[in-house]
């Protein structure tokens, strides 16, 4: 019999009806009906070609066929558990691989992720450069953060922010640095330069809001005016399988709010 179609089903239907020999206590352990129960039974035995149950006046018996697998069907069952827990022991684990560009992992990741492990001591991250889309598959990823209008194929949620800003340093010319292919006096690689630019003194960038906050606060550089709304935005997103995994759940909602 292929692997593909094996009655599983029956067959766990037939190690509980065969430790409790009555089909209405195997019942109550599956939370099916007993007619349920002799339903599965007599569907296996016509898969199989054999009896596997007698009525006698003592109650339901074995017959010798179903004894002969008893024993290695039960070592399968216990070889079943091993295997589940053996693919579990990667969602258990508190080993998470992210992806995010370079300016967003060092002016707003980092600091999150060691407030996130003074939380939870176990954990441990592997950070790659996201900067052009890095496959999930290929590199191992549990999350990826990504620049854009929504999660686009996979599942995500939005890392809540005020918007774009403008930054610069008091007597800074009015020379605009540019980091996302707008025209600009100065062109830099991404926003986190664009600020580190605009600190130095170059001129004023506008950059995403939660990069600049921690330079804002520190007093690197000053926001000129009010945030203004943006096209998009960062989100946390992840393959649906990743995205179920406990582990990723709590960092989403660790870093979402």
């Amino acid at each position: 019999m292929k692997r593909t179609h094996l009655p599983l089903n029956g067959l766990r239907v037939l190690d509980a009806a065969a430790r409790h020999l009555s089909f209405t206590r195997a019942a109550d352990e599956l939370a099916v009906t007993p007619a349920a129960v002799g339903q599965q039974i007599r569907a296996l035995e016509d898969t199989l070609g054999v009896v596997l149950f007698r009525r006698t006046t003592r109650g339901l018996e074995l017959t010798p066929e179903a004894e002969a697998g008893l024993a290695p069907l039960r070592d399968g069952f216990l070889h079943f558990e091993e295997a589940v827990r053996a693919m579990q022991a990667g969602q258990s684990s508190k080993s998470l691989t992210i992806a995010a560009p370079r300016d967003l992992t060092e002016k707003w990741l980092l600091p999150r992720l060691a407030a996130y492990a003074a939380r939870e001591p176990d954990v441990r991250f592997v950070l790659l450069s996201d900067t052009d889309g890095v496959d999930f598959a290929q590199a191992n990823l549990d999350l990826a953060i990504r620049w854009g209008d929504g999660p686009g194929e996979h599942e995500g949620e939005a890392i809540e922010s005020d918007g774009m800003v403008t930054v610069a340093v008091e007597g800074a010319p009015d020379t605009t640095i540019g980091w996302d292919g707008l025209e600009a006096h100065i062109r830099v690689a991404d926003a986190g330069l664009a600020i580190d630019a605009a600190a130095a003194g170059l001129g004023r960038a506008m950059v995403p809001q939660m990069l600049a906050e921690r330079d804002i606060a520190a007093g690197r550089v000053t926001m000129l005016g009010d945030a203004v709304p943006s096209h998009g935005g960062y989100w946390l997103v992840a393959p649906l399988p990743q995205w179920r995994q406990a582990k990723v759940k709590a960092l989403v909602e660790a870093l979402a709010g």
